[in-house]
């Protein structure tokens, strides 16, 4: 039987796209879940796939990345796949094969995978590091609201209740509660 893997980081993406290759690709059935990849015990639908597949079965995922993130842990995976006679078919590089060629391969691709992840990690700590040298740097997301609008808001609770204010405004109840408990003290 053909089981696919689908697997995005967030929510605010969309496996659709990946959905639809491994339907393409004539799995029965497709397991997918909204999780980081970095660490195997919390890709909970990842496991029950892996712990459900049986000889002659095979895995389908479409990249590299959504198998594995390491390749220790993506050598780890194949092998126990390999011993119980399961096949991997990772749609961007093709089946591969429990040969020592196909290892050979596999090994290549999975260390390629991990550089690039650690590539982007190094990109990302480094911005951030040139981020944090200038005057204006703020941890965290941007204010979605200035002080004006702030300032704004709070002297219409003056006259208006909190969701009258919302309404007004589009600031949240919570954000303009916030704001007056920091105000009052």
């Amino acid at each position: 039987m053909k089981f696919g893997y689908a697997r995005v980081s967030t929510r605010g993406q969309d496996l659709e796209g990946q959905i639809q290759a491994l339907q393409n690709e004539g799995c029965e059935e497709i397991y997918q879940e909204f999780v980081t990849g970095t660490k195997r015990e919390k890709r909970k639908e990842f496991n029950e796939l892996i712990d459900r597949l049986d000889e002659g079965d095979t895995l389908v995922v479409t990249k590299l990345d959504r198998f594995a993130r390491s390749a220790n842990d993506a050598t780890s995976i194949i092998e126990d796949l390999f011993d119980r006679g399961v096949r991997v078919h990772v749609l961007n590089m093709g089946i591969i094969e429990n040969t020592p060629t196909g290892r050979l391969i596999f090994n290549i691709m999975t260390s390629f995978a991990q550089f690039e992840r650690d590539m982007i990690v190094e990109r990302t700590q480094d911005g951030k590091a040139l981020a944090k040298k200038r005057p204006d740097f703020r941890e965290g997301r941007p204010k979605k609201y200035n002080k004006k609008q702030i300032d704004h808001a709070l002297q219409l609770l003056e006259k208006a209740s909190y969701r009258e204010v919302e309404q007004m405004t589009g600031i949240s109840m919570s954000t303009l509660k916030r704001a007056n408990k920091k105000l009052q003290k």
